[in-house]
Formats: C-alpha cells, sequence, structure tokens
C-alpha cells in the first residue's frame, strides 16, 4: 500500500493557526491533502496531528466530496508535536502503528504542490535503481558563502570565468514539498529519504513554503492565479442555487416610504437567470436570515423552489436541503456576501460572492463576481454555470 503522511501541529509561532488558516479560498492544508487524494498511485492518506481543530476541519472537508474519503485523520504524540521534534520523530512513530508499503511525505507549508508532480515522483520511484524521491527547484544563481576574515567566496562558479546564464548548468534546491521512500527504508535509516534518490523538478514559485506572512501574500498570489487559469476545469454540476437576499440579489440598502414600509431594489435580469436555471431542471432558492413578506413575495414571483426565512445556520440548512433532495453539498452552488455567509459558503462544491462582498469572503469564495450585490451579480452566476454545465 503506497501511502501519503502529511503532518501538521496546532502551534504555529510565525503565522497562528497557520495549517487551517484560509488560502485561496481553502484552508492551507486542503491544497496538499486535495493533491494527494488525486494521486492514482496514492491509496491512502493520513493526517497526523494532536490539534482538535485541525482534526474538525479535516473531517469537514472530508465531508464534501467523495474523492477525500481516503483521509483519516490521527493523533500525534505530545512529544512528536513539540517546537524540537523532527519530522522523522513523527514518521518513525507512525511507522510503529501502521503497515505500508511507500510512505510519501507532504508538507502543508507547501501548497502549489500538484497531483501530476505526485504523479511523476511515483513513476521515479517505480523505476530502477531508485530507493528514494525528492522535490527540487532548479536554480540558476551564483552562490557565496563567508571564509576567513570576513570575506566571502564563490562556491558554484569560477568568478574568472563567469558562465552566461544560458550555459550555466545551475543547481537543485530541495523546497520540502514532498519526499518518497520505502517503510523499511524509513525504519532502517531512520531518514525520511536515503540510497539512490532520484528528483522531480518542480515550478520556481514552489521554492518558498509557507513559514511568515511575506511568504503568505506571495504563496497565495501564485495559488489564486493558478486557480483562476483552471476555474472552469473545477465548476462541478450544479444541481441547486442558493443565495442569500440582501447585498446578493439587492444592493444592500434599506428604503423606506413615506409611511414607513421597507423596500428593496431587485435586478430583473436576476429574474430571467432563475428562469434559465428552471429550464434546466436545476433547483433554485432563498436561504436568508431576515424573515419579511417583502422576501417571501420575491421569492414566489420568481418561482423559486426553496424559501427558507429567519434562518441562523445556513450552513445547517444547506446540509438538510441536500439530504432532502438527495442532492451532494459538492453539487450545490451558493452566492453569499457578509460574514453570516462564511460556514455555508465553506461547505457547498461552488461558493460565489459579489464584487462588493465583505473583503473576508471574498478570500474564500470559489468565484469573486464583477458584478456588485443587486447589479446582476446572481445572472453573472448563472451565466457562468450554464456555460460550464452545459
Amino acid at each position: 500500500m503506497n501511502v501519503a503522511f502529511i503532518p501538521v501541529r496546532g502551534g504555529s509561532k510565525s503565522i497562528p493557526k497557520k495549517n487551517i488558516k484560509i488560502m485561496a479560498g481553502k484552508p492551507l492544508l486542503f491544497w496538499c491533502m486535495d493533491a494527494a487524494c488525486r494521486c492514482k498511485y496514492i491509496e491512502k492518506v493520513y493526517v497526523c496531528t494532536e490539534s482538535e481543530e485541525i482534526k474538525q476541519t479535516v473531517e469537514r472537508i472530508i465531508d464534501t466530496d467523495e474523492l477525500y474519503k481516503k483521509v483519516e485523520v490521527i493523533g500525534r504524540s505530545e512529544e512528536s508535536a513539540s517546537d524540537t521534534a523532527s519530522t522523522e520523530q513523527v514518521m518513525l512513530e507512525f511507522a510503529k502503528t501502521h503497515i505500508f508499503d511507500s510512505i510519501t511525505l507532504i508538507q502543508a507549508t507547501s501548497p502549489l504542490l500538484q497531483t501530476s508532480e505526485l504523479n511523476k515522483g511515483f513513476e521515479l520511484f517505480n523505476s530502477p535503481d531508485t530507493d528514494s524521491v525528492i522535490s527540487v527547484v532548479h536554480q540558476y544563481r551564483f552562490n557565496w558563502q563567508y571564509c576567513d576574515g570576513g570575506n566571502v567566496r564563490a562556491i558554484n562558479y569560477d568568478i574568472y570565468n563567469r558562465p552566461r546564464r544560458q550555459d550555466f548548468e545551475g543547481y537543485l534546491v530541495e523546497n520540502g514539498a514532498f519526499y518518497i521512500t520505502s517503510r523499511e527504508r524509513l525504519i532502517s535509516t531512520q531518514n525520511r529519504v536515503s540510497g539512490k534518490i532520484k528528483c522531480v523538478e518542480m515550478d520556481e514559485n514552489s521554492y518558498f513554503e509557507v513559514d511568515e506572512e511575506k511568504d503568505w501574500k506571495m504563496i497565495e498570489t501564485a495559488l489564486l492565479d493558478r486557480k483562476k487559469r483552471t476555474l472552469k476545469d473545477n465548476i462541478p454540476a450544479i444541481k441547486i442555487f442558493l443565495t442569500d437576499v440582501d447585498g446578493c440579489l439587492t444592493d444592500g440598502g434599506m428604503y423606506y416610504s413615506d409611511y414607513g414600509d421597507e423596500l428593496k431594489r431587485f435586478n430583473t435580469k436576476d429574474g430571467m437567470g432563475f428562469k434559465m436555471l428552471h429550464e434546466k431542471g436545476i433547483l433554485t432558492g432563498i436561504i436568508t436570515s431576515e424573515d419579511i413578506s417583502l422576501n417571501e413575495r420575491r421569492s414566489r414571483k420568481l418561482k423559486l423552489d426553496i424559501y427558507e426565512a429567519g434562518c441562523k445556520n445556513k450552513e445547517e440548512k444547506i446540509a438538510e436541503i441536500s439530504e432532502k433532495y438527495g442532492i451532494p453539498l459538492k453539487n450545490i452552488c451558493y452566492v453569499g456576501d457578509d460574514i453570516n455567509d462564511e460556514n455555508a459558503l465553506k461547505s457547498v462544491g461552488f461558493s460565489c460572492c459579489p464584487n462588493d462582498a465583505n473583503e473576508m469572503i471574498r478570500k474564500i469564495v470559489d468565484y469573486k463576481a464583477n458584478a456588485k450585490g443587486g447589479q446582476g451579480v446572481i445572472r453573472e452566476v448563472i451565466d457562468l454555470i450554464l456555460q460550464e454545465n452545459k
């Protein structure tokens, strides 16, 4: 059996709760976990942690898609979770209680890891005369080091024969994304790699690991850029479309007549969008924390299938809707705009928000619309879904 092993600790000095902090719309550890689950050679993925909060976060991810059913959360001792413990210590602790053929150590601080790179790693690992595989980045830099008297000297080129970049072979740098070795070698050498080692070259952006805030911002930008390029491939087949009202169907403004009647401004383009979904057999609905007749009248006029008002726990309500109609959460789209929508957005397969949504919400969604609330944002999302779900 080939297993992936992702050790994560609850304590992080530089970035609090780093491993479950939201990066590009998902907890940091999600990205490497997702890559491992999609690898055709990995049969089981173990997330090893002493943190109950991390455990609960991973379990929520597992429930979102059948793909993640190969993930299991296991504990680790206090000793192996300490600041001074080595990664090998927790790997050996795991090897004493689990049987497997090969182990792929994956570090959550390398979210740019891709499944294709893991697949390539296994193809090398299974090739002749190979005992271990590591991930690297090819660098083309001239390296120097200090020597006696505070002077420095070049260590990878001749300063009197400085090569041109195109003639410079450069060097390989271990980027810490993943390591593959056998259980037998791990136990006998007590090291993550040993023997005859081959490498997988990863993208230059993966040189950096998430250790400091400056790393976070840079890597998140690279991840978001990649996510935008692959967005169309990631939109699931939507069977239920749900949205909040204020700030999504409306501009969030509160209007009152001379008689004290509350008024809201809706967009007719959104209404046409709902009609288009109905024609495709997609269920539609509203989930709102408000309980006023105006919203209900709008729902009836749009002929929506679902109307849930006065909802204080939207995540729970969406789960109930999923169960009622027998449609998995991964096939549900939800559009929200404020912090009370956070958990609901994280629970569905395709999360969206208006361009003027709360800043935190804009960071966690799968798709941030160009339109603002009440200005056709729902129609924009619907057009995208129908385009990609032909």
